[in-house]
């Protein structure tokens, strides 16, 4: 089953909407440095989640790049 980024990502990359997925990708960055500054709670988790995310937003900007090349 497809997680919901990944669907939210299909949907921009079909849209051909290049600055919406590195506005999430943005975003996804400064939750994981805001929740890597955090002291006494665990989010290593939250912040391993947020990393396949911005995996899954590379995916789909490269699946752009190569759609235009």
């Amino acid at each position: 089953m497809s997680s919901a980024i990944e669907l939210i990502v299909d949907g921009y990359a079909r849209l051909g909407d290049r600055q919406s997925l590195e506005d999430l990708r943005m975003h996804r960055r400064r939750l994981a440095v805001d929740l890597e500054s955090v002291k006494g709670f665990d989010c290593s988790r939250s912040i391993e989640q947020i990393e396949i995310d911005i995996a899954a937003i590379d995916t789909g900007l490269v699946s752009l790049s190569n759609a235009v090349g």
